[in-house]
């Protein structure tokens, strides 16, 4: 356990002479006294201090230690402020640490420990710097509640962190709130650093994907330099961030509507020396006013970013068009997942960015649908027909909102992570360009 400060808790330990340490090792063992967690410690006087269970030796143990196993000895309780952990303790994993951290206090407060408490006890966690955060599946039992909030120093002091927070489910309001409650500490702001760029904000108001890093690392090594970007999903400025810092992006219309997603993205922006080439959009981007604007548009909310492919259209360049990257969580099924024919030369040239597929090419003012499949083995049907079909849609919303016709070119197609049972979060690269005028 540790105390505030990062320093271990103290541990209640029996003192005796050297000759005796083995008898008391013995008695305490039988008893389930001994603490395993911490080594026996030599004191300064040349006594030797036993590490034991609980806040202190009940008194018949300390009698029967001095009466009959080492009468005439020392035999007193004491405190190891600074214990050392033993081999065994150094060996556990952090979930079984806890384990034994919680089921030990709580044994000492009257409960009786059973598999159903350690059960419910979490197996992981996400950690922000001094903060833990519990998933909404761990410490449901009814029995908690009457060990709170002390049951709550227990855990972070387990685990070496100073705040206890827990999850819940994403609140279904639009800004993607999640429910999360603080357990421990007085506020839930944290940081944590993805590639070099600093992100802030309140895990209580805020959301915040460790598995979204490969496309944000994706991102931050686009070619972007002298490009205008729209963000339409900002949040804290996952994206946004990595294209001005790393992707090189002249500047960026951040569009984001959750109130305390803009207060962390303002921060995000000010430490990470990028403020200057940001202008943050509050509100409903579906009622942006920007227009003819981008070279590239981010898109990206999950499940489905659909509501504003619109926007995405109206914004991009109307002399040169640019580049969409949509994401979408779509859903898979086993047995489909069946390659074409002739995929098993591509298999042998596997590539991370798996296909081109050229479509609308333009030709004397008309749209000719020329689609290429080149499926490689790491993309599924599914993903691809989805592809298809949001590419056939962003061609006809952009004729509609330009009034010309545009040739689209399907240039990859990411997976991000998946989500049991068989759905993927993908992101779709979409090359816009307006077809040339036929004089």
């Amino acid at each position: 356990m540790e105390r505030e400060g990062g320093r271990p808790a103290a541990v209640v330990a029996v003192v005796t002479e050297p000759r005796f340490t083995q008898r008391y090792r013995e008695y305490l063992e039988k008893q389930k006294l001994l603490d395993r967690r911490h080594r026996v410690v030599k004191m300064p006087d040349g006594t030797v201090a036993l590490p034991v269970l609980g806040e202190t030796l009940p008194e018949q143990h300390l009698q029967e230690l001095r009466d009959r196993l080492a009468p005439g000895g020392t035999c007193i309780v004491t405190q190891l402020l600074d214990p050392v952990p033993s081999k065994k303790a150094q060996g556990c994993s952090p979930a079984q640490r806890l384990c034994l951290e919680v089921s030990r206090w709580a044994e000492a407060r009257g409960v009786t420990w059973s598999p159903e408490l350690e059960a419910d006890l979490p197996r992981s966690w996400q950690r922000h710097g001094d903060l833990l955060l519990l998933s909404e599946d761990c410490f449901q039992a009814k029995r908690w509640k009457n060990l709170e909030p002390e049951l709550w120093e227990t855990v972070a002091s387990a685990l070496g962190v100073r705040r206890v927070a827990k999850r819940g489910r994403v609140s279904p309001d639009g800004t993607r709130t999640p429910a999360v409650s603080l357990l421990l500490g007085d506020h839930g702001w944290v940081e944590h650093v993805d590639n070099g760029i600093r992100y802030k904000f309140d895990v209580t108001q805020c959301m915040f994907s460790f598995g979204n890093i490969t496309e944000k690392l994706r991102v931050a090594s686009l070619p972007c330099a002298g490009e205008v970007l729209v963000d339409l999903y900002a949040g804290i400025g996952y994206f946004t961030l990595p294209f001005l810092v790393h992707a090189g992006v002249t500047f960026v219309h951040a569009c984001e509507w959750n109130p305390h997603a803009v207060v962390a993205l303002r921060k995000n922006l000010d430490i990470n020396g990028v403020a200057d080439r940001c202008q943050i959009h509050f509100g409903d981007n579906r009622q942006l006013k920007l227009s003819n604007i981008a070279d590239r548009v981010n898109l990206g909310l999950i499940p489905s970013s659909e509501e504003g492919w619109p926007i995405a259209c109206q914004v991009l360049r109307r002399d040169a068009g640019g580049i969409l990257h949509i994401h979408q969580n779509v859903e898979s099924y086993p047995g489909k997942n069946l390659q074409p024919p002739g995929s098993s030369e591509m298999e042998k040239e596997h590539r991370p960015y798996p296909q081109q597929i050229v479509t609308n090419q333009c030709t004397n003012g008309a749209i000719r649908d020329s689609r290429r499949r080149m499926l490689s083995a790491a993309t599924k049907p599914e993903w691809q027909r989805w592809a298809e079909s949001a590419e056939t849609r962003i061609a006809t919303l952009l004729q509609q909102v330009h009034g010309t016709p545009w040739k689209t070119q399907i240039l990859h197609i990411q997976p991000v992570k998946s989500y049991a049972p068989h759905v993927d979060h993908i992101v779709l690269d979409l090359e816009c360009r307006p077809c040339p005028l036929v004089g």
